[in-house]
């Protein structure tokens, strides 16, 4: 076992750091510029110009126009009024929907609720490397589909789905084509003309942003009702007194990442590759996720013969955070929907370990964390009636 103990944090994909430039931006609008931006004094006027500063940052972004965002409490309530919006608003020309197995729960819950209330919904199947087919977007939609919500990138194993192709085929077909962009927005390039989105969701605090806040892109065709009534904020669209320094905070962020992005995730994957080819030198262990096309920050590995729950507290011990999947499903004991997806055996899935990379790690951190994963995988075998004898104190 070795002896050095450090901090290493590996769950990027949960949530990551607030960057002090953020934190700088946001502290002024906590204090001196306090004032609510619906009112007609100049203290508000300063809150109400930083409202819109953010929201051409976030525009900017996304090849967006600043018009066309919207500020939420975060990735959840983006994705549920865009579908929830987009179904009721759109009632009278049909109840179809088209999504995927392997979306956030955001999505998942949020379809099977409206399948409650009299929507269809086809939940597409994913390949081995959890990618859906454009062509089985073509073959699900029918007269009566209004939405197809896709996710950019998935949270579990990385794998980046053909946005622009399956953007294409919806503009062709006259549907409307919403994308979870959580994880990808900030990471790697989205503009939502080029890639024929209609409607966008994003986090900030999946980009070094704050939590509780979030963005919703809504193209000029869209017909979609507001989630939220009350107040006249956000253009009638979504009520509700803005959070200003979490606005201005996520503004702030998006920039920041947009800039760097080139050179930050040239970087990442290049520290992600050597994570990957290291930890699959480790017997029985497998990648999960596409080889290629995936986040520059995901790793996804499967070790036969462990549970995943035990690799994280072992891990724990040692200074390391890292998850088995989704932090919004850390505490459930279900298999992942992603990986039983993929066609995992589910004696295999339970051995899943996720590592996501981020802004602060280094080669030394890659070092640490292959060590220790060594070591507690066999640690574990060793003690595991199901592991074969060829695999014990190899």
């Amino acid at each position: 076992m070795t002896e050095e103990k450090r901090f290493i944090y590996m769950d990027n994909a949960a949530t990551t750091p607030t960057r002090k430039e953020v934190v700088d931006a946001m502290i002024p609008y906590m204090s001196d510029n306090f004032g609510n931006p619906s009112s007609l004094y100049s203290i508000a006027e300063l809150s109400a110009e930083a409202v819109e500063t953010a929201r051409s940052q976030v525009a900017s972004a996304i090849g967006a126009l600043p018009k066309e965002i919207y500020f939420t409490s975060g990735g959840t309530e983006a994705d549920n009024w865009a579908i929830k919006g987009v179904a009721f608003a759109n009632r009278d020309k049909g109840n179809h929907i088209i999504t995927s197995q392997v979306e956030h729960h955001a999505v998942l819950h949020t379809t099977e609720w409206l399948e409650k209330q009299g929507f269809e919904v086809t939940y597409l199947p994913v390949d081995s490397y959890g990618m859906v087919s454009p062509g089985d977007v073509r073959d699900a939609i029918t007269d009566k589909t209004i939405l197809i919500t896709i996710m950019t990138a998935n949270n579990e194993i990385g794998t980046i789905m053909p946005i622009a192709e399956i953007g294409k085929i919806a503009r062709e077909k006259g549907v409307l084509f919403h994308t979870d962009a959580v994880q990808a927005a900030g990471h790697i390039p989205l503009d939502v003309n080029e890639m024929n989105i209609d409607m966008l969701s994003l986090s900030g605090h999946k980009f070094r942003g704050p939590k509780g806040t979030g963005a919703l892109y809504i193209g000029k065709r869209v017909k979609i009702d507001p989630l939220m009534h009350g107040g006249a904020q956000e253009r009638h669209r979504r009520a509700g007194t803005e959070n200003v320094p979490g606005i201005v905070g996520l503004g702030k962020a998006i920039e920041l990442s947009a800039a760097e992005m080139e050179e930050e995730s040239g970087r990442i994957s290049s520290l992600r590759d050597v994570l990957i080819q290291k930890l699959l030198e480790i017997p029985k262990s497998h990648l999960n996720g596409h080889p290629e096309i995936r986040l520059p920050n995901n790793v996804n590995v499967v070790f036969e013969y462990i549970e995943g729950e035990s690799i994280l507290l072992m891990l724990n011990r040692r200074g390391i955070c890292a998850s088995t999947g989704s932090a919004c499903s850390s505490k459930s004991l279900d298999p992942s929907h992603v990986l039983m997806a993929c066609g995992l055996p589910h004696e295999t899935i339970h051995g899943s370990l996720r590592l996501t990379l981020g802004h602060d790690t280094t080669e030394d951190d890659i070092e640490y964390v292959v060590q220790n994963i060594r070591e507690v995988v066999q640690k574990l075998r060793n003690m595991s009636p199901l592991t074969p004898p060829e695999l014990r104190n190899s």
